[in-house]
C-alpha cells in the first residue's frame, strides 16, 4: 500500500489538441499533415513571425531605459489603452467618457478568467451560457471561476452547415434574467460561422430585453477578415446601444504572439463614477492569480498599435494572414468540388477565419487520421492554415475516401 498523500490522484484526461500535435510530430510518415493546432503556418507549413513584430523585437530591445523590473498589476498602461481602443474604436463613448477599464492579461484565457472571476466573485453572477458547440477550455474556465450554471444555447446546424438562428434566438429568450452570454466576437470557434450585421442586431434586442450580460471573446481581431474595424462590428454595435459588457482579447493570432501570452480585459460600463472600484477588484484579482503581467508582449504589441507605420506594417501582415486563409478555403471547395465529393461542401467557403467546422463525424476523422496521417479534431474541426498549395490536394482526396467509405449524415 502506497504511503503518498498523492497515490489516490487519478490521472487526467488528455487535452485533445495537444495530443494530437504530439502524434503528429512523432508520426514518420512524409506526407503527414496537422490541422489541429489553432496556429498559423506559412504556405511552406512554418510558423511565421511578422516581420514588424521582428522590426520591433530589435526596437525594444536596443531600449536602453527598459529594465526588467516589475509592471503595475493591471499591466502597461499604454498597452491597454490602444488595445481598447483597437477594440472600441477611436470615436468610442465610452473611452472619452472614462467608461471603459482596460486591464493586460495571460492572453485570451487569462481576460476570460479574470473576468469570470469578477462577475462570480463581485456581482454572485453563477449562470453563464456558451454557443453550442463553443471553444472547449471556455467551460474549464468559467466553471473554475465560480459558475455553477453552465448552459449552451443553440449555435451550429449540422444539416445547413449554418447558425441555427432560431433556436438561438429562442434559447436566448428563455434564459434567466442576468445570465452570462459568451459570445464570439469574430471567427467564431469551432465552426467558422459569423452572425450577420442583421442578426448581431435581434441578438441584442434580445439580450436588452432579457437584461442578459455579453461577455465577448474577441480572439481574431484583424486576423479574420483582415479589417479590424469590421471584426470588431459586434462589440462596437453593442457600446453604441449602451450596453454594459466584459471583453476578453488575445494578441496570440492577430501577432503571432502565442508564446507570450499578451492580452486585455475590457469592461465597459454605463457611469464612470464605477470605474474607480471596477478597476480595483480586478486589480485584486489579478495580485491572487499571478501578481503581474510578463512586459515583452504588451511592449511589441503597444510600440506597433502607438506608430502609425509599424501600425500600417501590422495591417499588411494581417491582411497577409486573413489572404492565404481565403485562398485555401477556395481551394479545398474546388478540390472537394472537382472530386464530386457526396454532400454540400459550400459551408467551407462561406465561413470565415481560422478554423472550419467540415462536418466529418468521428469515424471519418479516426479513418483520416490512421490511415492518412491527417490530424483533426474529433469534431471534424480542422485548422486552414495547416493546408497549402502542397497537401490541399491530398487532404481533399482523403476527405472523399473518408465520406464515401463511411456512411455519412451529410
Amino acid at each position: 500500500m502506497s504511503s503518498s498523500v498523492f497515490a489516490n490522484v487519478e490521472e487526467g484526461a488528455k487535452i485533445e489538441v495537444f495530443a494530437l500535435t504530439a502524434s503528429y510530430n512523432n508520426d514518420p510518415f512524409k506526407d503527414k499533415v496537422n490541422l489541429s493546432v489553432g496556429a498559423y503556418r506559412t504556405a511552406d507549413g512554418k510558423p511565421w513571425v511578422l516581420p514588424v513584430v521582428k522590426t520591433t523585437e530589435m526596437k525594444v530591445a536596443a531600449d536602453p531605459t527598459l529594465n526588467h523590473e516589475y509592471i503595475p498589476v493591471t499591466g502597461i498602461e499604454a498597452f491597454t489603452k490602444a488595445s481598447t481602443v483597437l477594440l472600441l474604436g477611436e470615436d468610442s463613448k465610452a473611452i472619452k467618457e472614462n467608461r471603459a477599464v482596460g486591464v493586460q492579461a495571460l492572453s485570451g484565457t487569462g481576460a476570460l478568467k479574470i473576468g469570470a472571476e469578477f462577475l462570480a466573485r463581485k456581482l454572485g453572477r453563477s449562470v453563464v451560457y456558451f454557443s453550442d458547440p463553443t471553444w472547449e477550455n471556455h467551460f474549464k474556465v468559467f466553471r473554475g471561476s465560480g459558475f455553477t450554471t453552465i448552459k449552451e444555447y443553440r449555435y451550429w446546424d449540422p444539416v445547413t452547415r449554418a447558425i441555427n438562428f432560431d433556436g438561438w434566438m429562442e434559447d436566448l429568450n428563455n434564459a434567466p434574467e442576468d445570465s452570462v452570454i459568451v459570445l464570439h466576437a469574430c471567427a467564431h470557434n469551432p465552426t467558422g460561422c459569423d452572425p450577420s450585421e442583421d442578426q448581431w442586431k435581434q441578438i441584442a434586442d434580445v439580450m436588452e430585453k432579457k437584461k442578459l450580460f455579453p461577455f465577448f471573446d474577441s480572439a481574431y481581431q484583424g486576423f479574420a477578415s483582415g479589417d479590424p474595424i469590421r471584426d470588431a462590428f459586434a462589440v462596437r454595435y453593442f457600446e453604441s446601444r449602451g450596453f454594459e459588457f466584459l471583453c476578453a482579447q488575445s494578441y496570440a493570432k492577430n501577432f503571432g504572439l502565442y508564446s507570450e501570452r499578451i492580452g486585455n480585459l475590457v469592461v465597459v460600463q454605463k457611469e464612470s463614477s464605477t470605474s474607480a472600484a471596477v478597476a480595483s477588484q480586478l486589480t485584486l484579482i489579478v495580485r491572487a492569480t499571478y501578481s503581474t503581467p510578463p512586459a515583452y508582449g504588451a511592449r511589441i504589441v503597444s510600440t506597433v498599435l502607438n506608430t502609425p507605420e509599424l501600425r500600417e506594417d501590422w495591417m499588411n501582415c494581417i491582411r497577409t494572414m486573413s489572404g492565404r486563409i481565403h485562398q485555401m478555403r477556395q481551394a479545398l471547395f474546388k478540390e472537394l468540388t472537382d472530386l464530386k465529393t457526396p454532400g454540400t461542401w459550400n459551408h467551407i467557403v462561406d465561413q470565415i477565419g481560422m478554423f472550419s467546422y467540415t462536418g466529418l463525424n468521428e469515424q471519418q476523422v479516426k479513418l483520416l487520421i490512421e490511415e492518412y496521417h491527417i490530424y483533426l479534431l474529433s469534431s471534424g474541426r480542422i485548422n486552414m492554415c495547416g493546408l497549402n498549395e502542397n497537401n490541399v490536394a491530398y487532404v481533399a482526396q482523403a476527405i472523399h475516401k473518408a465520406v464515401t467509405t463511411i456512411n455519412s449524415k451529410m
